[in-house]
């Protein structure tokens, strides 16, 4: 890179002013239109409207949107309330199992092939570069990502794709780990729906026994990191 074109402290944060007003001014206008509205009334309305859809577009709209921002929740939390007595509860969840390994997909190739040259340029601009990891390190990274809670669905999958983790692992591992959330939540939003106490308690107790999975696993990958670090310090004693 040529010296005129290597961003400056001022540049990069000039460039982080804009793009926070940006989130900013974004935020604001998303509060007002909610302030404006009645959440219970736009409930029922989306829910009509979801119904009205039937299950074909549904499950399209599910395997396509979340890879465009739109919360994977939303569909998780309906599919039961919406189509289960039309459906059925196994064949929802192979439907939904479908519409996530297409989704996840999808994602990979978005980040891959449309969004990474704007992401470069972006980190460019910044004075960064995209990280990329070790074949080695890509089934840890893909596991810890899944696994740990605040990024959303989408960030999650662009992040790894970005970051260069292998497309079979990444499907793999995403599609094992999703799935398995998006069942308790399926499950969790038919029982309310039809007042069944029996499956509300299956939905919890996968909740909770994927909680604690996730607290062991995150427990192994970090003891296998730290022990990876002490070998490397071993390897390349300081002088």
């Amino acid at each position: 890179m040529a010296e005129s074109e290597v961003p400056t402290a001022r540049t990069r944060r000039a460039l982080l002013i804009k793009l926070g007003l940006a989130g900013f001014v974004l935020g604001a206008v998303a509060v007002l239109l909610l302030r404006e509205s009645d959440p219970k009334a736009l409930l029922i309305e989306v829910m009509e409207i979801i119904r009205s859809l039937g299950p074909g577009m549904f499950f399209v709209a599910m395997a396509v949107l979340p890879s465009f921002g739109c919360p994977i929740t939303v569909f998780t939390l309906s599919a039961g309330p919406v189509f289960g007595a039309q459906l059925g509860l196994p064949l929802i969840l192979a439907l939904a199992a479908a519409s996530i390994a297409f989704n996840l997909a999808l994602s990979y190739w978005i980040a891959r092939q449309a969004l990474r040259p704007w992401i470069e340029w972006l980190f460019t601009k910044l004075g960064y570069r995209l990280p990329q990891v070790a074949t080695e390190d890509h089934l840890a990274l893909t596991v810890l990502v899944r696994v740990t809670p605040g990024p959303p669905f989408i960030m999650q999958s662009y992040l790894l794709s970005l970051a260069g983790v292998s497309f079979g692992v990444y499907m793999a591992i995403s599609w094992v780990i999703t799935s398995a959330y998006a069942f308790a939540m399926i499950i969790f939003g038919d029982a309310l729906a039809q007042g069944r106490g029996k499956n509300a308690f299956i939905a919890v107790s996968l909740f909770i026994a994927l909680t604690v999975g996730v607290h062991f696993v995150r427990r192994h990958f970090a003891r296998r990191r730290a022990a990876n670090a002490l070998t490397q310090q071993s390897d390349n004693p300081g002088p």
